[in-house]
């Protein structure tokens, strides 16, 4: 039953992402969750609140037409009110261009933990281990200034 919790808990946040639903996201996190892409952006990790975490991927996700987020071969570890889940994990990102160049699509995986609170289980940390990316790499600066505008 807990493993089941786990994948929805982790499918809930990126299926919010892709509707542009951020309660459902919010409603993924803990109260605090460490944030870690530094494989694929550098800096540091950080310990971030939901809401801001929310703010940043309003600047860029809602400035591509369409985004999708697929997970699978998820590895999950639970102890008592802990638990580490790994998953694959592909984002594609979409939005029509002058190039005719529509897709920018990202590949890695996901180390997450989570702490169950209140029989829910929350996302305490969210690691993304970058492996490549397809397609056209200057969709993110153009759905940024989608966005300015």
């Amino acid at each position: 039953m807990d493993t089941q919790k786990l994948t929805e808990t982790i499918n809930n946040l990126f299926i919010g992402v892709d509707e542009r639903d951020w309660n459902r996201v919010k409603m993924s996190f803990s109260d605090t969750v460490l944030l870690d892409y530094t494989s694929m952006v550098g800096g540091e990790p950080v310990n971030l609140k939901p809401d801001q975490i929310i703010d940043s991927w309003k600047e860029l996700l809602p400035g591509f037409d369409k985004t999708h987020h697929q997970l699978g071969n998820y590895l999950i570890e639970i102890n008592s009110t802990q638990a580490t889940v790994f998953c694959y994990g592909t984002a594609t990102h979409y939005l029509v261009n002058e190039t005719g160049n529509n897709l920018w699509s990202v590949v890695g995986g996901y180390d997450f933990e989570l702490k169950k609170q209140k029989n829910t289980w929350r996302i305490t940390k969210m690691k993304f281990n970058f492996k490549y990316t397809d397609g056209n790499n200057d969709l993110p600066k153009l759905a940024k200034e989608r966005m300015k505008k």
